[in-house]
């Protein structure tokens, strides 16, 4: 039977198939092979009438991280605060390419609009709308919650971003279901801010969502110098148009990616994040 892990604790793996979540244990090949299952796996299982079961096969992955521990990320909706804290544009871009190098689709989610001024809102529309799809939303009000819920229909889903953006207040707006006609809200996930202690894979309104205790941004050393151009999108249509072959967009003449920055193709704060990235890839190798 084939299904997907929705948590793990303590050695236990819960596999949600056909309807239901069996408690399962994994073979014991997995770990002398040095594999560990994660939530989000999709797997094979064997089940037993107690409702127990055991994970026999890991399927192939989309992708897998290892802060969180999760797998299958298809999404990466990289959540960001207009204000409390404020916003930090090259951490954000951190996460971006986090998100594209681990081949995710990438939304920017701006949380607590009702307070972050209309400047602030227009800058995050002028440097990320033309890249990737971005909302505007309130935790507070629920505003754009809806839209982002409609985004999310038929994925696999994760929020990340740095601490105090909101990320668990969306996860229980996104979360939540109308259970009955008077109003009444049911949680799926019955807790408060910041109390993530493990991950856990939960199913939506038609979407699946990991809650998680946050994803960790990468390690610049993690990303081939050569490699990061391709992380951000915006730069792929003027990628070897450069004069040299092995440009790398810093102060080499004729660069067709430094041009288009110049005249406003491409966001001049997204290429000035680039550069910093590259600069910092740059000096760890040397060292």
């Amino acid at each position: 039977m084939q299904g997907v892990i929705v948590k793990g604790i303590a050695g236990f793996y819960y596999v949600e198939a056909e309807g239901f979540v069996y408690e399962c244990k994994a073979r014991g090949i997995f770990r002398k092979d040095g594999i560990t299952p994660l939530v989000g796996d999709k797997v094979l299982i064997t089940t037993a009438a107690d409702g127990t079961g055991t994970v026999d096969e890991i399927l192939p992955r989309v992708n897998a991280f290892d802060r969180p521990p999760v797998a299958n990320v298809e999404t990466m909706v990289l959540v960001a605060a207009a204000k409390d804290p404020d916003p930090s544009f090259p951490l954000l871009d951190r996460f971006t390419v986090m998100a594209e190098k681990s081949g995710c689709e990438t939304a920017i989610c701006v949380n607590k609009a009702d307070i972050g001024s209309e400047e602030i809102l227009n800058r995050f529309k002028n440097i990320y709308s033309s890249i990737f799809p971005v909302f505007i939303v309130s935790g507070e009000t629920g505003s754009g919650v809806s839209q982002l819920k409609e985004f999310l229909r038929g994925k696999q889903a994760a929020l990340a971003g740095p601490s105090g953006v909101g990320k668990s207040t969306l996860t229980n707006l996104l979360l939540e279901t109308q259970a009955s006609e008077t109003g009444e809200i049911s949680r799926k996930t019955l807790r408060g801010k910041n109390t993530t202690r493990h991950t856990e894979l939960f199913s939506g309104d038609g979407f699946k969502l990991f809650d998680t205790p946050g994803f960790t941004s990468f390690e610049i050393n993690e990303v081939e110098e050569s490699d990061l151009q391709h992380y951000f999108p915006e730069f792929r249509p003027y990628l070897g148009k450069c004069r040299f072959d092995n440009c790398r967009h810093l102060k080499e003449p004729d660069c067709a990616v430094a041009q288009a920055a110049k005249d406003l193709l491409i966001s001049r704060r997204r290429y000035a994040s680039y550069k910093d990235m590259l600069t910092a890839a740059m000096q760890q190798k040397k060292y």
